[in-house]
């Protein structure tokens, strides 16, 4: 660490929530490429933009002596593989657990109720009464079996659910990807919670699909391309599942998609991570890591083959 150890980050309010700065960093806000506080060249640490766009991970061919990149995101994929290899690019593991586990229960809860379906009622004013599902005896096969995986079973046991868990590897309790096949017929509710990589992209394919028992529930809160859209909109438009998804492929999701009219699919707009605490906790671990990296001391949530 030098005298003159510039740290980027992208929120005024940012500088409140680090807590104890080490000596002889400097901080500097730039919330977007085209605010820049001063010349990038300088910068060594840096916390871009949620959920940034290509036009910001692109900034950092400007940065010569960038030395870690601390994300506010848990899926790294837009910045894996497009930095130099003296650069540590660090995910935002656990920042994102509980509000993306509450998504989850959420979507889950407001498809099997038919909350979707009461709404448009609603505006109609017409009291649309009707038996609806139930999330209770439930089997949910979680796909990711990380920090958030843990967190949503752990929101999902006491509605009375079994709780099935799928890693890349297999490990005590917790199935491998490869054994999938075997698994879906047995599912009702399948939750996607896997980072975008090579191996993951197109997981969701039209054999997987096919492989769902009838009214199965498919929920994307990972990454638009783990699923392909033409195969889940070829699915679902014949009504034999459904499917909730916070994100989309490609997204935004284009207006005049037929996924936006079918009544057995619940999409939101990217949303599960954007609630009030995710600044705090956010800024809470790249404060600890810049600390960290002061001291010398090896980085968390450091990211390896995509995750």
């Amino acid at each position: 660490m030098t005298n003159t150890t510039k740290i980027w980050i992208s929120h005024e309010h940012g500088p409140d929530l680090l807590g104890p700065v080490p000596e002889g960093c400097r901080v500097e806000i730039m919330p977007s490429p085209d605010k820049l506080p001063s010349d990038p060249a300088g910068v060594v640490f840096w916390v871009p933009p949620f959920l940034a766009k290509p036009d910001v991970v692109a900034l950092a061919e400007r940065m010569p002596a960038l030395r870690v990149v601390q994300l506010m995101s848990a899926g790294a994929d837009a910045w894996a593989g497009r930095l130099p290899s003296r650069v540590t690019l660090c995910d935002a593991r656990g920042v994102h657990d509980s509000s993306t586990a509450e998504w989850v229960v959420a979507a889950i809860l407001a498809f099997l109720r038919d909350f979707p379906v009461f709404a448009r009622a609603q505006e109609r004013g017409h009291w649309a009464y009707r038996q609806t599902g139930e999330l209770a005896g439930k089997r949910v096969l979680i796909v990711g079996s990380g920090s958030i995986g843990r967190a949503l079973e752990a929101r999902l046991l006491p509605f009375e659910v079994s709780v099935t868990r799928v890693a890349r590897r297999p490990r005590p309790g917790v199935h491998g990807v490869a054994e999938l096949p075997g698994l879906l017929p047995s599912a009702d509710i399948v939750v996607l919670l896997v980072p975008l990589t090579a191996e993951t992209t197109g997981l969701v394919d039209k054999a997987f699909l096919e492989r769902l028992p009838d009214g199965a529930l498919l929920v994307n809160a990972a990454r638009g391309p783990v699923v392909d859209t033409e195969a889940v909109t070829a699915e679902v438009s014949g009504g034999r599942i459904g499917f909730a998804a916070d994100v989309t492929d490609p997204e935004p999701l284009p207006s005049d998609h037929p996924l936006w009219r079918l009544s057995n699919v619940l999409i939101t707009p990217h949303v599960a991570g954007s609630v009030p605490g995710l600044l705090q906790r956010a800024y809470g671990l790249a404060g600890k890591q810049l600390r960290r990296f002061a001291a010398g001391e090896p980085l968390d949530n450091v990211v390896s083959d995509g995750y």
